[in-house]
């Protein structure tokens, strides 16, 4: 009769056959990380334009009404050209007090007041900006404080600069692989690392703009606009199959 193993055998010949070796599919898979670098351009086709309007005068209630009387002109020379209210508004009004240093009395001495209002406009139409700074200049605007080009679309910017940087990891991995004797498998893993867009800025963009009594004039290749470039990086993580 065969009796059965006791159990504190049957302990002792699993503590000496000790775990089980390790195979091939523990192994962590052979991959392969690679970034990629990718860039788009358009021509813009909208802009938003910043000016200011600026007046002094002796007083604080005069140099307020001279600005509001000054910003109603240049406004109302941004609607001319078919600017709807929508794309037209008014963001700021300051209001301070100018002083002057008085060498004789060795003291600083008020000389009047400042007003400055900031006017943004909406231009869907980059052939207009010309004729629009030097309306609103011939109107009454004397400083211009920006010029911010833009594309109504810009995600189908962004996609094509995504899109080329894929394909610049996935050539770049495809030829450390082929390089070192593997093969390359799917996709892993796929990280957006950066994502940039750099804006054109227009020769005329300047802190102070021509006055009223120099004479405005549009000069369209003072606008010119350039391209909207949009650049993209991704990180890739391939798998590699070894011969």
């Amino acid at each position: 009769m065969v009796r059965p193993l006791s159990l504190s055998f049957v302990l002792v010949l699993s503590v000496l056959a000790g775990p089980a070796p390790a195979t091939a599919q523990d192994a962590p898979p052979a991959t392969v990380t690679v970034s990629g670098e990718g860039t788009a351009a358009a021509a813009p086709d909208r802009a938003v334009v910043r000016f200011g309007v600026v007046t002094r005068a002796p007083t604080a209630e005069e140099a307020r009404r001279r600005n509001a009387t000054s910003a109603r002109d240049a406004m109302n020379a941004v609607r001319a050209l078919d600017i709807s209210e929508q794309q037209l508004r008014m963001e700021s009004l300051r209001l301070q007090p100018r002083y002057e240093y008085n060498d004789e009395k060795n003291r600083r001495e008020l000389r009047g007041y400042t007003a400055t209002r900031h006017v943004v406009a909406e231009v869907d139409s980059l052939d207009v900006l010309p004729q629009l700074v030097a309306d609103v200049v011939a109107e009454g605007a004397n400083r211009l404080d920006a010029i911010d080009y833009q594309l109504r679309d810009r995600a189908a910017l962004r996609n094509e600069a995504l899109r080329s940087a894929a394909g610049a990891a996935r050539e770049k991995a495809q030829l450390l692989s082929e390089s070192l004797g593997a093969v390359l498998g799917p996709v892993r893993t796929i990280t957006e690392q950066k994502f940039d867009i750099v804006r054109p800025t227009p020769q005329a963009r300047s802190v102070q703009m021509a006055t009223k009594a120099t004479g405005a004039q549009a000069e369209p290749e003072a606008y010119a606009a350039g391209e909207i470039e949009v650049g993209a990086q991704v990180q890739v993580v391939f798998d590699l199959r070894t011969n």
